[in-house]
């Protein structure tokens, strides 16, 4: 008999929410050591060009102080596969910012004032940090990030265009945008010999402690079973702690130099904005073709966007057009301009997010040429088939997150002309978009293990990440459903590397993924020891592959709607409703889910009226490199969001027929607020974020 309700589909509270809120979930940074150690960066303050002297005599004067790291008496390390990860191995910089050395003290104050003294003469090289869509070096990389085809093409884009009674030929904008999670990136690193051999344990911030621990391990020459990464609990992420940083290899090395001794890293909030990653700023372009009844016959979209010189990050801006609307001539492209600047990353929906800003705001402007309503212009041109791949969806049910939106959001009562309605001395106006995320098929096959603890409990285990999502509740849910026993009964463990082979929090595929290992192994366990085991009877299984892969395209999808008030003499945007509506297959917890979602709808909330990485390029640096310069949304900006799901099941995904709720929330949400601003006041802006100056041109 149950004892605390666990179905799947149950809104269940945080398991681990008193912990947090009481301040008893600990962090990587709060791991206990007794005596620890302390580090501190030692940064480039050039853009491009070669070290040519660097003084530590006045940092290693300092008491407390216990060493100073450089390229002159750093490790060598094994690898250079990952040039992200190649630290103090060369005197050369590569973008202002770079990690160029590590003070080690016994306190974080000293360890800081340390390594403020150290000094550094350079070869100070040009530098070039500008993204222009006629940049001279503009390329073609072989592959865009998942590994999708950096260019599709199907039909004769151009003579469509030339033919179509209706076209547009538009350019849009977005900056670069940085991650800023509540936590920033720590790492807390310890070497110990063992049966004759070094071993590492790292706790840190990280969305997956197996891949951290492959690419250190690569780097550092050891065996992967001899790095263990440990992360409990994570306060954020949204892509920047996907992979390791530069800064994990530093810390490594700090321990090594202290074998024994635990070395403490937490990177300020502006090394943050230097090295862990950001989304690339974009360029696009996006032409239409449509006849006289606002049906598409051509649509291209090609996206221009920035990476590093040394490591190169191809952010997959076009590919959701690949999949949004039927048109019989199609075009997407991908090119980049290899920068002097760290390296951009994954953020939050990568790709989508800032492509369907565009997509979605060229078919406002569509809706606007034919004289139709938005959401009929978007129904009319629904494909019934991937409209690239020629593979019919799993489930697509983007008609019907239109449909109930309008219903709930009050569209009907909407002005058909722009900049009609006011109230006061503000100009108000509504607006929607499409919303699509991908649920990716290659999910790792993760792999999870169920022991009896003898009274009728288990434990479950699962090497999986908490990264602020719930899926420490959600999973422990599906395994109680599929043990077929109380919420209570079931002890989760996760975040470990000592733990089952587990995939990243990553491209919204976690849930998905853990939840069938544990599904799997809940299956076998059950054949193997039937519903009564003798203590100790354990099994580890291995998820399920996807059903439908390659005979199915496989996508969540979505809509977006916003009120927006634009104040008719200051220009001043405010958004007092956002609403979205999300087919996301089956839900496991409405809500965490809807938590999920809620803050996926903020941070593009966020995009469209605050965020932008200022980029000097004199310096070549990030001047809106804090949260006072780097804005983001705030609780006066954020006032009536609801998020809500329509009835959905998708068993060709996976068991559970469930799909992730992390990435779509943010999309469509930009496009949405833009298209609002343009029906409250008649100007449209293509260039996020939309500032005052711009709406009262």
């Amino acid at each position: 008999m149950r004892t605390t309700r666990a179905a799947v589909g149950t809104p269940v509270a945080r398991l681990e929410g008193r912990a947090k809120v009481t301040g008893t979930a600990r962090y990587a940074f709060e791991h206990p050591a007794p005596d620890p150690l302390y580090l501190a960066l030692v940064t480039s303050t050039i853009a491009r060009g070669r070290i040519t002297a660097i003084d530590t005599t006045a940092a290693e004067r300092l008491d407390g102080v216990v060493t100073v790291l450089t390229h002159e008496n750093a490790p060598r390390l094994a690898s250079d596969e990952n040039r992200e990860l190649w630290v103090l191995q060369s005197p050369e910089v590569a973008y202002r910012g770079q990690l160029i050395g590590g003070v080690v003290a016994s306190t974080q104050e000293i360890a800081a004032h340390a390594a403020s003294l150290v000094t550094v003469e350079y070869d100070v090289r040009p530098h070039d940090v500008e993204l222009r869509a006629d940049h001279p070096d503009l390329y073609a990389p072989p592959k865009i990030n998942a590994g999708l085809e950096t260019d599709t093409a199907l039909g004769d884009v151009d003579a469509a265009l030339a033919e179509a009674p209706i076209t547009l030929d538009l350019t849009y904008t977005t900056p670069r945008q940085h991650h800023v999670p509540i936590e920033p990136h720590t790492a807390v690193a310890r070497w110990h010999r063992d049966d004759g051999a070094d071993h590492l344990t790292i706790h840190d911030t990280t969305q997956g402690v197996f891949r951290t621990r492959l690419f250190l391990a690569a780097a550092l020459g050891l065996p992967p079973e001899r790095v263990e990464v440990v992360s409990p609990h994570v306060g954020g992420a949204f892509g920047s702690k996907v992979r390791p940083k530069s800064h994990h290899v530093l810390v490594a090395f700090a321990a090594r130099t202290v074998m024994g001794r635990t070395v403490k890293l937490a990177l300020t909030r502006r090394q943050t904005f230097a090295g862990t990653g950001y989304r690339t700023p974009t360029i696009q372009r996006v032409q239409l073709g449509a006849d006289a009844d606002g049906r598409l016959t051509a649509i291209a979209h090609d996206a221009v966007a920035e990476t590093s010189r040394f490591v190169e990050f191809a952010e997959q801006t076009a590919a959701g057009t690949r999949t949004m609307y039927a048109a019989p001539n199609r075009r997407t492209t991908h090119r980049l301009a290899a920068l002097d600047v760290s390296v951009p990353t994954v953020m939050r929906a990568p790709g989508e997010a800032p492509g369907m800003f565009a997509l979605e705001s060229a078919m406002d402007e569509l809706a606007v040429a034919c004289g139709l309503d938005p959401i009929e212009l978007r129904v009319r041109n629904e494909p019934g088939r991937d409209p690239e791949t020629g593979l019919p969806y799993s489930t697509r049910d983007l008609v019907a997150c239109l449909r109930e939106g309008a219903r709930r959001f009050g569209w009907t009562a909407r002005d058909r002309e722009p900049g009609v309605r006011r109230d006061g001395g503000w100009l108000v106006g509504t607006g929607v978009a499409a919303s699509t995320y991908p649920a990716f098929p290659y999910m790792s096959q993760s792999t999870a293990k169920i022991r009896a603890l003898g009274d009728g409990r288990y434990g479950v285990d699962i090497g999986a990440a908490d990264i602020g999502t719930g899926s420490r509740t959600a999973l422990t849910q599906i395994a109680a459903d599929a043990l077929d026993v109380p919420l209570d009964a079931v002890d989760l463990r996760l975040g470990d590397s000592a733990l089952p082979l587990a995939a990243p929090a990553a491209g919204s595929m976690g849930l998905g993924g853990w939840g069938s290992a544990i599904t799997a192994a809940a299956r076998a366990f059950r054949d193997r020891h039937g519903v009564a085991p003798a203590e100790g009877a354990e099994v580890t299984a291995k998820g399920d592959a996807v059903p439908g892969a390659g005979e199915f395209e496989l996508h969540a999808f979505g809509a977006q709607f916003a009120e927006v008030r634009v104040h008719a003499d200051t220009g001043e945007i405010r958004v007092p409703r956002l609403l979205g509506v999300f087919a996301i297959g089956r839900v496991v917890n409405p809500r965490t889910a809807r938590s999920q979602l809620v803050g996926g709808m903020v941070m593009g909330l966020s995009a469209a009226l605050h965020e932008h990485g200022v980029m000097d390029p004199i310096p070549g640096q990030v001047v809106s490199n804090d949260l006072a310069g780097y804005h983001i949304a705030a609780h006066a900006d954020v006032q009536d969001v609801d998020a809500v799901c329509v009835d959905e099941f998708d068993p060709r995904y996976n068991a559970l027929g469930a799909k992730g709720a992390g990435e779509i929330g943010v999309v469509g949400v930009a496009a949405a607020v833009a298209n609002a601003a343009y029906h409250a006041t008649g100007v449209r802006v293509r260039d996020l974020p939309l500032t005052p100056d711009a709406l009262l041109r």
